[in-house]
């Protein structure tokens, strides 16, 4: 790396520290990537703000971090100079592990914040805030309303803001929740911290640019990594369960020695599982906890009934830290082979290593989700990226509805693999938690400074950001509900300072106030003395009661209510546990109309297997039969079904409209099914939809179910709820009379 131009990969060489290039030296590095040539440069050279949208592997937190520190080498000023933020833990303490060495040679202090991080190096952080910290937006939240001197003195004087995984921020109450924690920070400093956003799947960087920088989105730089993608082997394998099946994720075998006499789809899944991925690393998907338990559960079963070692293990957020940090270890290390059987756990960026394939059970529902799966395989140079889809699809009989004989499971995943092969990634979705975590941020701001007046409290939560909506009236209405004596969160004083009012106070010591999601109470799952995870309070426990948990079964020989705590031992039977539900992903316009696409089409993708075929065949011939190119309401028996083909948030809206013109229904993936009516009926008031010049937003409103959502949506008022849908929902609202029109 010598006689560089400037602009060149060897010019931003030489723009960094000379320990960060003999440290680069050392790491036998021919080169610089792209992306982390162009990022040195804009940071060194420039003042805006960045966003970085390169594939998982692509070196996102070198391009980051090799400037960053390079630019802060040589600062003395007291307090952090760095935070790096991210949802995880576990991907903290991965990037101490990568950055820990460098900083040592270049005499900059790195610490670890989180729950779970030593508390020494946190005092001496405090003590002499130096260097960079890691830390999650949970820890950020409890430093301002524990210690909100410590908080100023620790981030105000922030040179960099870096924030991992953008894109799981753009989305939910966490993002909502980081916005505003960047938004105060902000407005602590005397200049506000450089912002930097890495992440692999993006499907809106304009979007994402404004999640950065509300203020100025124009301020953001973006750079794209021009890298290509490695080549691409997939299969999409098609299963059928047997008739009246009502658990899709029951345990083998039943739950005692009593044999379940059929077999299921899973079952079938884990034999090709078994067969197909022992020997190597990899990451099987599931869509729900439930299913990662019954297949893990499986898959142990298959091993010890051939006598050879167990490689399959779960990893979900119900199980212990030791128990997936220990397979995360292993997994990494790739010693032994490894596969873990998953939720969206292992999704994001923790550094496993390189693993040989991807699988999901289970069609999916999101490309920025499989996007961000897909890029744990194909790593390194040369190999190919794995992907398997296994889809359950129910037994048809003349029992069986019009819905199912669609195939729409086999359909979707078809057209996911379309829409992936065009590259195409949903931008991030509405987010209907915003009042409750305007609510949170209110009480955290009291909190850390003893009391507030209203106004300075608005221009500090509802500036340009996540609260931007919310008016100035609005926001005095909602200080009055929330000191109301149904609520009691606030009071005023008689200068007019916002304070906490004794329920507010209770709320904010809670421990569990430093979150903006729910955490449901939970039981505690310890066998010998050591702690296997947690189950969900709710779900039914008795003495002698077996359990599958942490791809293992279990009998609980005793309980203690006190504490919360079940005390299992090994057991032949198991009951697979329900787990809190899960709010489903939402289909994207785009999707949607891809599946019709699919069913108009007579390509048969050569990815699927032969039983894949087969019901993407009967899907077809279904749509044919039921004229659905050409006709979009279906009558069966006494209810209507309204194929819509739109998205999952489009539809919702519609429905409401539905049921604003009396025709309640539920919605699906396909469109509407309106309960007792038919055609003759329905389109007339469906029409009428599009006659009118336009739908009352806040009487439409008025028929969304559960439109308060959140940690304190029980404590959000109710027209404050239906004025935010109204205005995060104008496009489907707009699209109502279209849609109606087309009918």
């Amino acid at each position: 790396m010598s006689s560089p131009a400037s602009d060149s990969p060897e010019g931003a060489y030489h723009k960094l520290h000379p320990t960060i290039r003999r440290w680069i030296r050392d790491q036998g590095w021919d080169e610089l990537r792209e992306i982390q040539a162009r990022t040195i440069l804009s940071v060194i050279d420039g003042h805006r703000d960045i966003l970085i949208a390169a594939t998982t592997a692509a070196g996102k937190t070198e391009a980051a971090f090799l400037p960053i520190l390079t630019q802060v080498a040589d600062r003395s000023d007291a307090g952090f100079s760095v935070l790096y933020i991210s949802p995880l833990k576990a991907l903290i303490n991965d990037q101490f592990k990568r950055l820990d060495e460098l900083c040592d040679k270049m005499d900059i202090p790195v610490v670890k914040w989180h729950g779970d991080a030593p508390q020494s190096a946190k005092k001496r952080a405090i003590s002499n805030p130096q260097g960079v910290a890691l830390i999650t937006p949970e820890s950020i939240e409890a430093m301002l309303t524990r210690r909100a001197g410590d908080a100023r003195r620790l981030l105000s004087t922030a040179d960099f803001i870096v924030i991992d995984e953008l894109h799981s921020f753009l989305q939910g109450p966490r993002g909502l929740h980081l916005a505003s924690l960047l938004r105060r920070i902000d407005a602590m400093a005397s200049k506000p911290a450089r912002r930097m956003g890495l992440s692999a799947t993006i499907g809106d960087l304009p979007q994402a640019a404004r999640w950065l920088r509300p203020s100025n989105q124009d301020s953001v730089e973006i750079l794209e990594a021009k890298t290509d993608a490695p080549e691409l082997r997939l299969q999409i394998r098609g299963y059928v369960e047997p008739p009246e099946l009502d658990d899709p994720d029951h345990a083998e075998g039943g739950s005692g020695a009593e044999e379940v006499p059929r077999r299921i789809a899973l079952d079938s899944i884990a034999d090709h599982l078994f067969g197909t991925l022992r020997g190597s690393n990899n990451l099987v998907f599931g869509s729900s906890r439930r299913t990662v338990e019954s297949t893990a559960d499986r898959l142990r079963r298959r091993s010890e009934k051939a006598k050879v070692p167990d490689e399959f293990f779960p990893h979900h957020g119900s199980l212990s830290k030791t128990l997936r940090e220990e397979l995360e270890d292993r997994l990494k290390d790739g010693n032994l082979p490894t596969t873990a059987i998953c939720t969206s756990t292992l999704e994001l960026g923790v550094d496993i290593g390189s693993v040989k394939s991807v699988a999901q059970i289970g069609s999916p529902r999101s490309l920025s989700s499989l996007r961000q799966r897909l890029g744990r395989t194909g790593r390194r140079r040369g190999t190919p990226s794995i992907l398997r889809v296994y889809v359950r699809e129910p037994h048809i009989d003349n029992e069986s509805g019009i819905l199912d004989r669609l195939r729409p499971n086999t359909i979707r995943s078809v057209a996911v693999i379309r829409l992936l092969l065009e590259k195409f990634v949903e931008p991030a979705g509405q987010v209907p938690e915003v009042a409750s975590t305007l609510i949170h941020q209110i009480l955290s701001v009291i909190a850390e400074r003893g009391g507030i007046k209203a106004r300075p409290l608005y221009d500090l939560l509802c500036g340009p950001g996540p609260f931007a909506a919310v008016s100035v009236s609005e926001f005095a209405e909602l200080l009055r509900h929330l000191a109301s004596g149904a609520i009691q969160f606030v009071e005023q004083s008689g200068d007019g300072l916002i304070m906490l009012a004794e329920k507010g106070e209770h709320t904010v010591q809670s421990r569990s106030f430093f979150a903006v999601f729910e955490s449901a109470e939970e039981w505690r799952l310890t066998m010998g003395g050591k702690t296997l995870g947690t189950l969900p309070l709710s779900y039914p426990v008795h003495k002698d009661g077996l359990v599958v948990f942490a791809g293992r079964r279990w009998i609980v020989q005793d309980i203690d209510e006190k504490t919360s705590t079940l005390f299992v031992a090994p057991h032949p039977g198991g009951v697979v546990p329900r787990f809190e539900r899960a709010d489903g992903e939402r289909l994207h316009n785009r999707l949607a109309e891809e599946m019709r696409r699919v069913y108009l089409a007579s390509d048969v993708p050569p990815y699927l297997d032969d039983r894949g075929q087969e019901l993407l065949a009967e899907g077809r011939e279904m749509f044919q039969s039921l004229k659905l190119e050409t006709t979009t309401f279906v009558q069966e028996e006494r209810d209507l079904h309204v194929f819509l083909w739109r998205g999952s948030q489009t539809t919702a809206v519609f429905g409401a409209a539905a049921a604003m013109a009396g025709l309640p229904g539920q919605v699906h993936d396909l469109g509407l099914t309106l309960a007792q009516t038919n055609a003759t009926e329905a389109l007339p008031k469906l029409k009428a939809l599009a006659t009118e010049e336009e739908v009352d937003p806040v009487r439409l409103s008025g028929f969304v179910k559960d439109i308060a959502a959140g940690k304190f949506k029980d404590q959000v008022p109710g027209p404050l709820a239906r004025s935010l849908w109204v205005r995060q929902n104008t496009s489907e609202i707009n699209a109502i009379g279209e849609i109606a029109r087309s009918l």
